[in-house]
């Protein structure tokens, strides 16, 4: 079995096993995507997702945002860790939206590379969650299961494997394709505890059990 081909069981089988994935970072506009995502660095969606309700209780707006301090920042997301560089990075990202793109998220993976603080995760979560153009997210869980599954061999730079990754997943199922191993990462392949094979419908496909 090629790569692609094995690529294609691999899309099928987790359609099946997780038809309703999804990003699991509340936001309901654009922008608090990315300020979610930066957060998420080192941290659970869940807490991420109880901390930044109070966040935008008090900033509710780009614009808001954009006019606070770094201090006033990190004090609300401190709980999510790392929050001098969070909240310094959030504050920049925010002032740049507003100065430059008029409070509005652009649309161009190159654009939103530029931004204080996104790299090409978030760039890639962006493009696909928010505009739904193919994007490959290569998070942890990407990085774990594309190894141990054969869809790339030893490669742990997450570039290098968005990259390998790009040639073997067809577009239209890359965004999905990707929250698909994150639910299957954090229920089954897990990163923790030994992987529950026994449990999983790649078993017999897998690169792992061969």
């Amino acid at each position: 079995m090629t790569k692609k081909e094995l690529a294609l069981a691999v899309i099928e089988r987790l359609k099946e096993a997780y038809p309703a994935s999804d990003c699991t970072l509340d936001y309901d506009e654009a922008w608090k995507l990315l300020v979610s995502v930066r957060l998420a660095a080192q941290c659970t969606d869940a807490r991420v997702n109880a901390i930044v309700p109070g966040l935008y209780e008090k900033f509710p707006t780009v614009a808001a945002l954009a006019a606070a301090a770094p201090e006033e920042i990190e004090a609300i997301v401190k709980p999510c860790g790392l929050g001098r560089s969070k909240a310094r990075d959030i504050s920049a990202c925010m002032r740049t939206l507003h100065e430059a793109y008029d409070d509005k998220v652009p649309d161009d993976f190159n654009l939103l590379l530029s931004l204080p603080g996104v790299g090409r995760k978030s760039a890639n979560l962006i493009m696909g969650d928010v505009f739904g153009r193919p994007a490959i997210v290569t998070d942890t869980h990407c990085i774990r299961l594309s190894n141990r599954i054969g869809l790339v061999d030893g490669i742990t730079d997450p570039k290098k494997v968005e990259m390998k990754l790009w040639k073997i997943i067809p577009p239209e199922e890359s965004n999905q394709f990707c929250h698909r191993l994150v639910d299957h990462g954090r229920a089954v392949c897990t990163a923790r505890t030994a992987p529950n094979c026994g449990d999983c419908v790649l078993q017999d496909i897998c690169k792992k059990n061969f």
